[in-house]
């Protein structure tokens, strides 16, 4: 995907998740100091927006609220947010930055739980995933929690960084893949359905979201020691599957290890226990 089209993709998923906030703030019809608090708060925390510097944050909310008022009705913007939403975990992550919102002031009134059921109807939101979700925010947990960013998910995209290094899976790079997740217990609970989708969603945020930003939620999400050699390792197999790493496939590999804070002996020893 060029470089334009990511950023222009990455710009209008996050509008729409700031414009879905905004509702949630405005649905009873004024904005209260610990909504917005949250907004901002919940901004700050998710890597969707790293990189976002505050004169750029304050421009996205003005045209996000410029944008809803300009809107028609709520079926015109909830039918923009699912365009700009392209798949279930961000919507699902739209929901969640939504509900956060609306519960800010410890309760939710009548209008702001409306409009959330109206969110999950449009935004195909299960209610076993409204419940966790509700109860990871009333718990003041992160939505990583709710939205499934495990660590086997995140070990599988470290693997589809190295296969897609080079701009293509080959058949070598996928047995291996697959092998990884049907051989290692860090895997075992995962299904072969879960697998595929783990697969899907790290070649699709690769898409649009681009290398430097996923190496930043990995980095966030493998924040210690241990799981970050865990990763290496898989992404190390990977690399070698079919003998040799390619230059591209080394390259990703040296970035891995610069991002992880690896040292070179540790590397190695990696490297032989493959």
């Amino acid at each position: 995907m060029p470089r334009d089209l990511a950023v222009k993709l990455r710009q209008e998923r996050n509008a729409a998740l700031v414009e879905t906030m905004l509702l949630a703030a405005m649905a009873d019809g004024r904005v209260s100091q610990k909504e917005m608090e949250m907004l901002l708060r919940r901004v700050i925390e998710r890597p969707e927006f790293e990189g976002t510097r505050p004169a750029e944050l304050n421009l996205l909310v003005e045209t996000s609220a410029q944008r809803l008022a300009h809107a028609h009705d709520l079926p015109e913007i909830l039918s923009s947010l699912r365009k700009r939403l392209p798949d279930h975990k961000t919507r699902l992550l739209a929901f969640g930055l939504a509900a956060a919102v609306a519960l800010a002031d410890q309760r939710a009134t009548r209008t702001e739980l409306g409009l959330l059921k109206t969110f999950q109807a449009a935004l195909g939101i299960s209610e076993d995933e409204v419940a966790q979700v509700i109860d990871v925010i009333e718990q003041g947990g992160s939505l990583a929690e709710a939205l499934g960013e495990s660590l086997e998910r995140l070990y599988a995209e470290v693997m589809v960084l190295v296969s897609a290094a080079d701009g293509k899976l080959k058949e070598a790079e996928a047995r291996a893949l697959v092998e990884s997740f049907a051989a290692d217990p860090l895997f075992q609970d995962v299904s072969p359905e879960r697998a595929q989708g783990f697969v899907s969603e790290a070649v699709a945020s690769l898409a649009t979201e681009g290398l430097a930003q996923r190496l930043q939620v990995l980095a966030h999400g493998l924040s210690t020691h241990g799981k970050r050699v865990k990763a290496f390792r898989l992404a190390t197999k990977i690399a070698h599957s079919s003998g040799k790493a390619s230059p591209s496939e080394q390259r990703i590999l040296d970035v891995l290890q610069a991002t992880f804070g690896l040292a070179d002996d540790e590397v190695e020893r990696l490297g032989r226990e493959r």
